[in-house]
């Protein structure tokens, strides 16, 4: 099983998501960290586990009420031993400069429509896809969630009411697209608890997981971590 921790950030800070209601997203202060500056949240990730992949929503840029890619550009530069999984919402590809090689663009789809997804295919498939839902609705280009061929081998299932919940993870619908589509790789998202929803999750199938509360509040630990990775738990 593969962690991969998630900030969310907004106005230059490190945010509590909760249920997908973005406005209502405060500065983080938990148990892991009480600072909400994102070096300082990277850097507790880190004592925790070397943790070579991590996950950052840019909500401002999501959003469309600006962006964060000046402190992006640095964290870039100083972390160069971890692995960005970045996103910034409609991503059209970079025609004039070269991506740093620890960026990798999370295209989502509620930042497509199906008038503007041909774009994609320029990544060539160097990209994770996530497609997104809310309420058990699909969200954005609905051709992203109908035609594998837009696909990349790594596919985020984003369950937004469920972020920052304790209600755990969307198993049924993880256990779908694990089903019908055995070929790819589908990473959880929202509402991971603790190992033990980490566990089921590899029973279905599922071996990627974007986690942020339970590592902040604890309840995924250091040895969960370590025993997931080893296969101490049974899988």
């Amino acid at each position: 099983m593969k962690i991969i921790p998630v900030i969310d950030l907004k106005d230059g800070m490190v945010v509590l998501a909760q249920r997908g209601n973005r406005d209502g997203y405060q500065p983080i202060s938990s148990p892991l960290c009480q600072s909400a500056d994102i070096y300082q949240v990277i850097k507790a990730f880190l004592k925790i586990y070397s943790f070579n992949t991590l996950y950052i929503a840019d909500l401002n840029a999501i959003t469309g009420q600006g962006d964060n890619d000046e402190l992006l550009k640095r964290v870039l530069t100083d972390f160069t031993e971890v692995t960005f999984w970045i996103d910034r919402g409609y991503q059209p590809f970079p025609q004039s400069s070269k991506l740093p090689s620890n960026y990798l663009p999370v295209l989502g789809s509620e930042s497509y429509q199906d008038d503007n997804i041909l774009g994609i295919q320029e990544y060539k498939k160097k990209f994770i896809l996530s497609l997104d839902f809310a309420n058990s609705c699909a969200l954005g280009a609905k051709t992203l969630f109908s035609n594998p061929c837009y696909w990349p081998d790594n596919i985020i299932v984003m369950t937004l009411e469920r972020v920052g919940s304790h209600d755990g993870p969307d198993f049924q619908k993880l256990h779908d697209f694990s089903r019908h589509y055995p070929d790819k790789q589908f990473i959880a998202a929202g509402g991971i608890r603790n190992a033990e929803d980490l566990v089921a999750l590899q029973e279905i199938g599922v071996h990627q997981a974007l986690v942020a509360s339970a590592l902040h509040f604890g309840h995924i630990n250091a040895n969960d971590i370590s025993n997931l990775q080893t296969k101490k738990y049974p899988a």
